[in-house]
Protein backbone atom coordinates (compact mmCIF):
# COMPACT_ATOMS: atom_id res chain seq x y z
CA UNK A 1 0.00 0.00 0.00
CA UNK A 2 1.81 3.10 -1.25
CA UNK A 3 0.98 6.48 -0.79
CA UNK A 4 2.40 10.01 -1.17
CA UNK A 5 0.75 11.20 2.28
CA UNK A 6 1.50 9.43 5.80
CA UNK A 7 -0.63 6.09 6.27
CA UNK A 8 -3.12 6.90 9.50
CA UNK A 9 -2.65 4.61 12.27
CA UNK A 10 -5.36 3.79 15.18
CA UNK A 11 -4.10 1.29 17.79
CA UNK A 12 -6.45 -0.47 20.03
CA UNK A 13 -5.37 -2.46 23.23
CA UNK A 14 -6.19 -2.63 26.80
CA UNK A 15 -2.89 -2.74 27.97
CA UNK A 16 -1.09 0.84 28.36
CA UNK A 17 2.36 -1.14 28.10
CA UNK A 18 1.44 -2.80 24.30
CA UNK A 19 0.21 0.49 23.26
CA UNK A 20 3.41 2.22 24.29
CA UNK A 21 5.52 -0.16 22.76
CA UNK A 22 3.72 0.13 19.10
CA UNK A 23 3.55 3.83 19.60
CA UNK A 24 7.34 3.99 19.96
CA UNK A 25 8.13 1.02 17.62
CA UNK A 26 5.96 3.61 15.23
CA UNK A 27 8.55 6.69 15.81
CA UNK A 28 11.18 5.83 13.63
CA UNK A 29 8.79 5.61 10.78
CA UNK A 30 7.97 9.19 9.21
CA UNK A 31 5.21 7.56 6.74
CA UNK A 32 3.31 6.83 9.43
CA UNK A 33 1.17 8.61 11.75
CA UNK A 34 -0.98 7.62 14.60
CA UNK A 35 -4.19 9.17 14.44
CA UNK A 36 -5.50 7.89 17.86
CA UNK A 37 -5.41 5.01 20.45
CA UNK A 38 -8.38 2.83 22.03
CA UNK A 39 -8.24 1.56 25.05
CA UNK A 40 -10.92 -1.29 24.27
CA UNK A 41 -12.95 -2.32 21.64
CA UNK A 42 -15.85 -0.30 22.06
CA UNK A 43 -13.66 2.96 22.16
CA UNK A 44 -11.99 1.68 18.66
CA UNK A 45 -15.78 0.90 16.99
CA UNK A 46 -16.42 4.82 17.55
CA UNK A 47 -13.24 5.78 16.37
CA UNK A 48 -13.83 3.54 13.45
CA UNK A 49 -17.06 4.46 12.46
CA UNK A 50 -16.13 8.29 12.83
CA UNK A 51 -12.94 8.11 10.35
CA UNK A 52 -11.69 4.86 8.91
CA UNK A 53 -7.50 5.17 9.05
CA UNK A 54 -5.30 3.08 6.62
CA UNK A 55 -3.64 1.13 8.84
CA UNK A 56 -5.34 -0.60 12.48
CA UNK A 57 -2.93 -1.91 15.29
CA UNK A 58 -5.88 -4.86 16.94
CA UNK A 59 -5.22 -6.52 20.12
CA UNK A 60 -7.12 -9.70 19.75
CA UNK A 61 -8.01 -10.49 23.39
CA UNK A 62 -9.84 -7.71 25.05
CA UNK A 63 -12.68 -7.17 27.41
CA UNK A 64 -16.49 -6.21 26.39
CA UNK A 65 -15.57 -6.79 22.38
CA UNK A 66 -12.36 -8.51 21.19
CA UNK A 67 -10.62 -7.31 18.22
CA UNK A 68 -13.18 -9.95 16.12
CA UNK A 69 -15.92 -7.90 17.43
CA UNK A 70 -14.36 -4.82 16.44
CA UNK A 71 -13.82 -5.97 12.81
CA UNK A 72 -17.59 -7.73 12.80
CA UNK A 73 -19.03 -3.95 13.64
CA UNK A 74 -15.97 -1.84 11.48
CA UNK A 75 -15.00 -3.82 8.60
CA UNK A 76 -13.62 -0.56 6.86
CA UNK A 77 -11.17 -0.90 3.88
CA UNK A 78 -7.79 -0.60 5.84
CA UNK A 79 -5.04 -2.62 6.53
CA UNK A 80 -4.70 -5.00 9.49
CA UNK A 81 -2.40 -6.14 12.01
CA UNK A 82 -3.21 -7.95 15.01
CA UNK A 83 -1.42 -7.93 18.11
CA UNK A 84 -1.80 -10.39 20.01
CA UNK A 85 -0.43 -13.41 22.91
CA UNK A 86 -2.09 -16.16 20.57
CA UNK A 87 0.24 -18.95 19.76
CA UNK A 88 1.59 -18.64 16.68
CA UNK A 89 -0.13 -21.90 14.96
CA UNK A 90 -3.36 -20.81 16.21
CA UNK A 91 -2.86 -18.11 13.90
CA UNK A 92 -2.50 -19.70 10.41
CA UNK A 93 -6.04 -18.37 9.49
CA UNK A 94 -5.00 -14.61 9.74
CA UNK A 95 -2.12 -16.05 6.89
CA UNK A 96 -4.23 -17.56 4.90
CA UNK A 97 -6.70 -14.46 5.30
CA UNK A 98 -3.67 -11.73 4.53
CA UNK A 99 -3.69 -10.36 7.46
CA UNK A 100 -0.30 -10.07 9.60
CA UNK A 101 0.10 -10.44 13.01
CA UNK A 102 2.53 -9.39 15.53
CA UNK A 103 2.87 -12.70 18.52
CA UNK A 104 3.52 -10.71 22.00
CA UNK A 105 6.41 -9.84 22.87
CA UNK A 106 7.43 -8.91 19.57
CA UNK A 107 10.67 -7.28 18.32
CA UNK A 108 11.22 -4.21 15.97
CA UNK A 109 12.38 -6.12 13.42
CA UNK A 110 9.24 -8.12 13.65
CA UNK A 111 7.70 -5.03 13.51
CA UNK A 112 9.11 -3.54 10.78
CA UNK A 113 8.82 -6.56 8.60
CA UNK A 114 5.07 -6.56 9.43
CA UNK A 115 4.45 -2.95 8.41
CA UNK A 116 6.87 -3.52 4.80
CA UNK A 117 4.44 -6.09 3.95
CA UNK A 118 1.31 -3.41 4.86
CA UNK A 119 3.18 -0.73 2.45
CA UNK A 120 3.30 -3.70 -0.17
CA UNK A 121 -0.32 -4.40 0.10
CA UNK A 122 -3.47 -3.89 2.06
CA UNK A 123 -5.91 -6.73 3.88
CA UNK A 124 -8.75 -6.90 1.56
CA UNK A 125 -12.45 -6.77 2.54
CA UNK A 126 -13.54 -10.35 1.51
CA UNK A 127 -10.21 -11.82 3.32
CA UNK A 128 -11.52 -10.24 6.30
CA UNK A 129 -14.78 -11.34 6.20
CA UNK A 130 -13.22 -14.73 5.07
CA UNK A 131 -11.38 -14.31 8.13
CA UNK A 132 -14.60 -13.58 10.79
CA UNK A 133 -16.54 -16.53 9.16
CA UNK A 134 -13.63 -19.05 10.13
CA UNK A 135 -13.49 -17.63 13.90
CA UNK A 136 -17.53 -17.61 13.99
CA UNK A 137 -17.40 -21.12 12.83
CA UNK A 138 -14.91 -22.01 15.27
CA UNK A 139 -16.49 -20.20 18.37
CA UNK A 140 -20.07 -21.52 17.28
CA UNK A 141 -22.73 -21.41 18.57
CA UNK A 142 -23.45 -17.96 19.02
CA UNK A 143 -24.21 -16.38 22.36
CA UNK A 144 -24.42 -12.72 21.66
CA UNK A 145 -24.88 -11.05 18.15
CA UNK A 146 -23.55 -7.18 17.76
CA UNK A 147 -25.44 -4.85 16.06
CA UNK A 148 -23.68 -1.41 15.61
CA UNK A 149 -25.99 1.72 15.23
CA UNK A 150 -23.54 4.49 14.03
CA UNK A 151 -20.97 4.68 17.16
CA UNK A 152 -23.72 2.98 19.46
CA UNK A 153 -23.24 -0.75 19.83
CA UNK A 154 -25.93 -3.11 20.81
CA UNK A 155 -25.15 -6.70 22.44
CA UNK A 156 -27.95 -8.92 22.20
CA UNK A 157 -27.64 -12.40 24.01
CA UNK A 158 -29.34 -14.94 21.57
CA UNK A 159 -31.38 -16.33 24.38
CA UNK A 160 -33.17 -13.13 24.03
CA UNK A 161 -34.28 -13.27 20.66
CA UNK A 162 -37.43 -14.07 19.60
CA UNK A 163 -36.91 -14.37 15.85
CA UNK A 164 -35.08 -13.21 12.72
CA UNK A 165 -36.22 -11.91 9.76
CA UNK A 166 -34.54 -11.47 6.16
CA UNK A 167 -35.02 -7.66 4.94
CA UNK A 168 -32.79 -7.83 1.44
CA UNK A 169 -29.20 -6.98 2.63
CA UNK A 170 -29.97 -7.31 6.36
CA UNK A 171 -31.09 -9.18 8.90
CA UNK A 172 -34.24 -7.88 11.48
CA UNK A 173 -33.37 -9.13 15.08
CA UNK A 174 -36.63 -8.87 17.16
CA UNK A 175 -35.61 -9.31 21.09
CA UNK A 176 -38.91 -8.46 22.67
CA UNK A 177 -39.78 -5.34 21.96
CA UNK A 178 -36.61 -4.01 20.83
CA UNK A 179 -35.90 -4.54 16.60
CA UNK A 180 -32.16 -4.19 15.22
CA UNK A 181 -31.14 -4.30 11.92
CA UNK A 182 -28.18 -5.60 11.27
CA UNK A 183 -25.97 -6.06 7.53
CA UNK A 184 -25.35 -10.03 7.31
CA UNK A 185 -26.98 -12.97 5.50
CA UNK A 186 -29.92 -14.94 6.63
CA UNK A 187 -27.72 -18.39 5.98
CA UNK A 188 -24.49 -16.93 7.88
CA UNK A 189 -26.37 -16.48 11.45
CA UNK A 190 -28.07 -19.90 10.86
CA UNK A 191 -24.82 -21.35 10.66
CA UNK A 192 -23.51 -19.59 13.43
CA UNK A 193 -26.60 -20.17 15.68
CA UNK A 194 -27.41 -23.18 17.93
CA UNK A 195 -29.52 -25.27 15.89
CA UNK A 196 -31.34 -27.09 18.56
CA UNK A 197 -33.06 -24.25 19.83
CA UNK A 198 -33.09 -21.67 16.38
CA UNK A 199 -34.97 -23.43 13.38
CA UNK A 200 -34.79 -21.96 9.91
CA UNK A 201 -39.02 -22.05 9.17
CA UNK A 202 -39.10 -20.19 6.08
CA UNK A 203 -36.75 -18.72 3.61
CA UNK A 204 -36.92 -15.49 5.33
CA UNK A 205 -37.10 -16.41 9.44
CA UNK A 206 -35.55 -18.37 11.80
CA UNK A 207 -37.56 -18.86 14.87
CA UNK A 208 -36.36 -19.76 18.55
CA UNK A 209 -37.87 -22.71 19.63
CA UNK A 210 -38.98 -21.16 23.01
CA UNK A 211 -41.03 -18.70 21.42
CA UNK A 212 -43.34 -20.91 19.84
CA UNK A 213 -46.78 -21.72 20.97
CA UNK A 214 -48.53 -23.57 18.47
CA UNK A 215 -48.25 -24.48 14.50
CA UNK A 216 -51.57 -24.11 12.64
CA UNK A 217 -52.23 -24.66 8.88
CA UNK A 218 -52.41 -22.13 6.41
CA UNK A 219 -52.15 -23.22 2.99
CA UNK A 220 -52.52 -26.77 1.39
CA UNK A 221 -48.75 -26.78 1.52
CA UNK A 222 -47.71 -23.97 3.88
CA UNK A 223 -47.96 -23.15 7.79
CA UNK A 224 -48.03 -20.64 10.12
CA UNK A 225 -46.39 -20.56 13.81
CA UNK A 226 -48.09 -18.69 16.37
CA UNK A 227 -45.41 -17.53 18.68
CA UNK A 228 -46.12 -17.02 22.33
CA UNK A 229 -47.24 -13.21 22.57
CA UNK A 230 -49.59 -14.09 19.34
CA UNK A 231 -46.94 -13.01 16.86
CA UNK A 232 -47.31 -15.00 13.33
CA UNK A 233 -44.85 -16.34 11.03
CA UNK A 234 -45.00 -18.18 7.51
CA UNK A 235 -43.96 -21.99 7.86
CA UNK A 236 -42.91 -23.03 4.52
CA UNK A 237 -42.86 -27.18 3.96
CA UNK A 238 -39.00 -28.03 4.46
CA UNK A 239 -39.56 -25.71 7.25
CA UNK A 240 -42.65 -27.87 9.33
CA UNK A 241 -40.53 -31.09 8.05
CA UNK A 242 -37.36 -29.07 10.01
CA UNK A 243 -39.55 -28.26 13.14
CA UNK A 244 -41.03 -32.04 13.25
CA UNK A 245 -37.34 -33.13 13.76
CA UNK A 246 -36.63 -30.87 16.18
CA UNK A 247 -39.89 -30.71 18.22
Amino acid sequence: MKSARPLRAVIVDDEDLARAVVREFLSAHADIEIAAECRNGLEAVRVLSADAPDLLFLDVQMPKLDGFDVLELAPGPYAVIFTTAFDEFALRAFDVSAVDYLLKPFTRERFDAALEKVRERSASAPALRGLLEEHRSATAPLTRILVRDGAEVHVIPVADIDYIEAQDDYVCIRAGRARRLKQERLSSLEKALDSAVFARIHRSYILNLDRLARIEPFTRDSRVAILKDGTRLPVSKSGYDRLKTLL
